[in-house]
């Protein structure tokens, strides 16, 4: 299931034009915002439904409503509105320079997370037997980077979109400051699609660092298939999206089960879900609303993994692993988990990673997923891909 918006024009947006609002371009399409900014007023999730239908009661025909939602649901969404939506692949990646030097600062460090991670191992052995024992949380670190000069978003974004299995988006957001802020990624998670009637979900969980030797990442892709730590972890998640989506759907099914998926930089454990709603007209950003967040990004319990995310993150995650995405006056559009991204201001970028702790994890093994995942954002920006796994320093970084 793809949806496609078909006129012709690019993603990003060229000298001139009005300015973007959001963008998209991946497996489910292509798709920007552009124009006059007009804010949707901003609430948390449990005002959404009402913020959102009034937007299009009121709007003219082809008006859309992209943006993102926060990870946390009690925070305010960032939504625009637009009137014009247009679409095609991006065009190659601009002859940019890297917006050197660069700096980059881990905040925090790996060894710092990896305590982190231990912590968060110690809570799960010592609620053993609690009714909301905690089976899973989700934690994060990031990346503070400093550019000499302004970060160029559309070749970072054209960078990030020659991988053809994530969704590159952009949005953006609310100024805290003089310069512009953008959410800025390149996703392989898509949270909910939905085209007509019709709905689909492809969470992940479980991952590893693809190797440089096909031999290496193959036994890598192997191994991560036969874990039976990574395939509890995944389990949680397809189930928490199953239970959700099942009292609104007459069908629903994962007919491939869990298999292996990848992006240029890492190996997954996906679930291809797709289902029938029984309301055809429930949009497509109630449906996201309704998952996110999942285990995926937050944890088991939610409410306790949440809890505690909350209590020793360093770093808060603002719109880090919430959902950015689109929704037409339809109800159809196409709705990511906010991951592999950064924060961007001027000649400033925050990167986020994650990884999924659950008993048995490694602390210095979760430290290391999360450096391979910032490899993407690293390489768009000009930095060495590795730099930051544990161990390797390059110049200006503290990790």
């Amino acid at each position: 299931m793809n949806i496609r918006i078909s006129e012709a024009t690019d993603v990003l947006a060229r000298p001139g034009d009005d300015p973007v609002q959001f963008a998209f371009h991946g497996p489910q399409g292509h798709i920007t915002g552009q124009g006059a900014p007009v804010p949707v007023p901003r609430g948390p999730s449990a005002t959404l439904g009402a913020r959102v239908a009034r937007v299009f009661q009121q709007a003219r025909p082809g008006t859309i409503v992209g943006g993102a939602l926060p990870f946390d649901r009690a925070d305010d969404d960032c939504l625009w509105q637009c009137r014009r939506h247009r679409g095609t692949a991006p065009a190659a990646t601009p002859p940019t320079p890297a917006p050197g030097p660069l700096s980059v600062t881990a905040e925090p460090s790996a060894a710092q997370y990896a305590a982190l991670v231990s912590r968060a191992l110690a809570v799960m052995q010592d609620s053993v037997g609690d009714r909301d024992a905690l089976e899973k949380i989700v934690l994060a670190r990031t990346l503070r980077v400093e550019a000499g000069t302004e970060i160029p978003l559309a070749a970072l974004m054209a960078r990030l979109g020659e991988d053809p299995a994530v969704t590159a988006f952009r949005v953006a957001l609310p100024s805290q400051g003089q310069a512009p802020r953008e959410l800025c990624g390149g996703t392989p998670e898509l949270l909910l699609e939905k085209t007509g009637g019709l709905i689909a979900s492809h969470p992940l969980a479980g991952s590893a660092r693809r190797q440089a030797s096909v031999s290496a990442d193959r036994a890598v892709s192997d191994a991560l298939l036969r874990s039976e730590k990574d395939r509890r972890e995944h389990r949680f998640v397809v189930e928490y999206i199953m239970d959700l989506l099942s009292p609104s759907c007459r069908e629903l099914e994962a007919p491939d089960g869990t298999t292996l998926t990848s992006t240029r930089s890492m190996w997954h454990l996906g679930t291809r879900i797709r289902g029938r709603l029984r309301d055809p007209e429930t949009p497509s950003i109630l449906l996201a609303a309704l998952l996110h967040p999942t285990p995926a990004v937050c944890g088991l319990p939610l409410a306790r993994a949440n809890d505690l995310i909350r209590r020793i993150e360093p770093v808060p995650r603002d719109f880090y692993a919430g959902a950015v995405g689109w929704c037409d006056e339809h109800g159809d559009g196409a709705w990511h988990v906010a991951i592999r991204c950064a924060e961007i201001s001027g000649r400033s970028a925050r990167l986020y990673a994650g990884a999924g702790i659950v008993p048995g994890s490694d602390p210095m093994a979760e430290a290391a997923e999360t450096g391979a995942k910032f490899g993407a954002l690293l390489s768009a920006l000009g930095l060495p891909a590795d730099a930051a796994l544990p161990g390797i320093t390059p110049q200006g970084e503290t990790c």
